[in-house]
């Protein structure tokens, strides 16, 4: 294996792995650090499939425009993109890369509903496009990876590992083992074998709001390089990642870019997911309800930024005390984060997913407050503002599309529709898990509900 030219192969070509993985490989290129470079594929003919296009157009280069929340902005061309591959049918471009002995990292950002994963963390085997694909299909990243894995060991491939970027706590555990599920389903052991010799899947938790770029940043890009960029991203100046140090076949030195290399990222999920991601939904939610079109926007409303304050300080932080971060620090940060105007981050991209979000976000820290012995009142004004949004959804007046991965709306409906609709709501299961069995937990949702019910005096539903 040439150790000097290492290929990092991600699949997906969205905004948030050029802004925040490939920004951490170009800091490296400019330390003189050049072993590592990606290579950037889709695994559906989507909107990406324009942008891989673009990227090969401009030898894979591309501007990342950065902005602090005093509105100072920053341009940088990044270059650790090398290979942007054309999307095929058959995968075949890509799991051709996969199959390299030089290609060393797989990575991904599915996010929730992309895991395919019931309330149980098995596969929903109830999903068409997981069907799909365990009927031989390559749709899904289970299918996708399945593909390059196979192709590998056909080809005589070596260790590499499997690295999930997004918000999905324990993600690297929760892939591999739906990863592992899918193959026995398919009844692969043989791939299934290799793939347990030959595999690691680190977790990984990653930060950088990355909205989606609007053609205004192309135009700033020009007005301040001179440069007509076909498909520049735009993102906050802030940016963290912390990887668990698990690499079957080595890695960049990606510590020396500013990148935390730990042997647990528990800690740090933990306080990303519960109090930045929940708490990015729940002002997403409240701004919807109340005719915000942007994340800053409901932030600078007292009453939403004080039930975010209230969640993060009464029921987060006493379930994740102690903690190696200064959470109340961590708190204050996300909220100077939330109130950049200039990010322009939307209410319609944070409050996707809600059916995965909920579950994943939020119940565990309304569960762990039950344990304890304390009701989660700042808690379940989460859920109680999702109820509100849903209701707002069905009556027509929620002002985009709602998209939603596992979201079934025959259940939605039915849960609406319900002689008692909030009662049939606290009782979902694939919601609220063990919760929806809990009687304190339903009186203190419709409690929270009637809280903004009076909140909301000029919303009609």
């Amino acid at each position: 294996m040439n150790t000097k030219n290492r290929t990092w192969l991600h699949l997906g070509a969205g905004s948030f792995h050029r802004a925040h993985q490939a920004w951490y490989l170009h800091r490296l290129l400019l330390a003189g650090e050049d072993a590592w470079s990606i290579a950037i594929g889709n695994i559906r003919n989507d909107s990406s499939t324009a942008t891989l296009k673009k990227l090969a157009a401009q030898d894979c280069r591309y501007t990342l425009e950065t902005v602090d929340p005093a509105g100072c902005r920053e341009y940088e061309t990044i270059a650790s993109i090398k290979e942007a591959l054309p999307w095929e049918g058959d995968l075949d471009a890509l799991t051709a890369v996969g199959a390299r002995p030089e290609t060393g990292v797989i990575s991904f950002t599915v996010t929730e509903s992309g895991y395919y994963l019931d309330a149980d963390y098995r596969l929903d085997r109830d999903n068409p496009d997981l069907r799909a694909d365990l009927a031989g299909a390559n749709t899904t990243i289970y299918g996708a990876v399945a593909a390059i894995l196979r192709r590998r060991r056909d080809a005589g491939g070596g260790p590499v590992a499997l690295l999930s970027c997004d918000n999905i706590r324990h993600n690297g555990r929760r892939f591999r083992s739906g990863l592992k599920e899918f193959l026995e389903l398919r009844q692969d052991d043989g791939l299934l074998a290799w793939t347990d010799a030959n595999t690691l899947c680190p977790c990984c938790m990653v930060d950088r709001i990355t909205p989606r770029p609007g053609p205004d940043v192309a135009e700033r890009v020009f007005a301040a390089t001179g440069w007509r960029d076909l498909t520049p991203v735009m993102g906050e100046s802030f940016i963290q990642w912390v990887v668990e140090d698990s690499f079957p076949a080595g890695r960049p030195a990606l510590e020396q870019a500013g990148a935390e290399m730990v042997m647990d990222v528990t800690p740090y999920e933990e306080a990303k997911i519960r109090i930045l991601n929940a708490s990015h939904i729940l002002i997403a939610w409240a701004g919807t309800l109340v005719g915000k079109k942007y994340i800053h926007e409901g932030v600078l409303i007292p009453a939403i930024a004080g039930m975010t304050r209230d969640y993060v300080t009464e029921d987060v932080i006493p379930c994740l005390s102690p903690s190696p971060l200064d959470l109340a620090a961590y708190r204050d940060t996300v909220l100077d984060r939330f109130s950049n105007e200039h990010i322009l981050d939307t209410n319609q991209r944070v409050a996707a997913d809600g059916f995965s979000k909920i579950p994943a976000m939020v119940v565990p820290t309304l569960a762990e407050c039950y344990a304890r012995g304390a009701a989660p009142r700042a808690g379940t004004m989460l859920p109680a503002l999702f109820f509100m949004f849903l209701r707002m959804r069905q009556s027509g007046r929620l002002p985009y599309e709602y998209q939603d991965g596992v979201m079934n709306p025959d259940r939605v409906n039915q849960i609406l529709d319900a002689p008692d609709p909030l009662a049939a709501y606290a009782a979902d299961p694939a919601l609220f898990g063990t919760l929806a069995a809990n009687t304190d937990f339903a009186a203190l949702l419709r409690a929270s509900v009637k809280k903004v019910e009076d909140w909301l005096p000029t919303v009609e539903f």
